[in-house]
């Protein structure tokens, strides 16, 4: 079971600035294994009760390279409205296309890695192609759109060393703010 201690903090961690590595077929047990717990440990965040009577904040993505494993996989978990899970494995992914929109998250978007509240937008493509693979290493091309593409977005950026705050521009956090739609 994953702690919240177990997912490095930005402030201290230089790996996290690190471009992850292709993960090879078939995966190592421990990666899948791993993988099972980012993904329980997401669906508890997002469950009010618990998450605060263990401490954790709520979360919909988590990369393997925030719990110090430099391999190119991460998971997102995002309840629905309806209190459904849709769920993603995701490995060695790729952007195949965007569209033109750009969007960014309203109230401001979140990282685990990040503990303190940054002002400022972050553009995002509003919907996005992606080609990757399942803990199988069957290919998969999956078309996002809106939270989910954001949530794949911010994640692929983890793999590249890249933390959101970087997307932030440091004169003018709403820089374009009114050349994108609101999510």
């Amino acid at each position: 079971m994953l702690k919240e201690s177990d997912i490095l903090n930005e402030k201290n961690n230089k790996i996290l600035r690190q471009i992850s590595k292709e993960v090879s077929f078939p995966m190592e047990s421990s990666d899948i294994k791993l993988m099972d717990e980012m993904i329980n440990h997401l669906r508890l965040s997002q469950d009010e009760e618990y998450a605060k009577k263990e401490g954790i904040r709520a979360g919909m993505g988590l990369a393997a390279v925030q719990l110090g494993v430099l391999k190119r996989y991460f998971v997102i978990s995002y309840k629905t409205e309806e209190g459904n899970f849709i769920e993603y494995k995701v490995v060695n992914p790729k952007i195949i296309s965007h569209s033109e929109e750009q969007i960014y998250v309203e109230e401001g978007e979140g990282c685990l890695s990040v503990t303190e509240d940054v002002e400022g937008i972050i553009p995002r493509y509003a919907r996005i192609t992606v080609e990757y693979q399942n803990e199988q290493g069957e290919k998969i091309t999956k078309r996002v759109r809106e939270e989910i593409a954001v949530a794949f977005q911010h994640e692929i950026d983890h793999l590249n060393g890249i933390i959101y705050i970087d997307k932030i521009d440091k004169k003018d956090p709403y820089k374009n703010i009114d050349k994108m739609r609101a999510i």
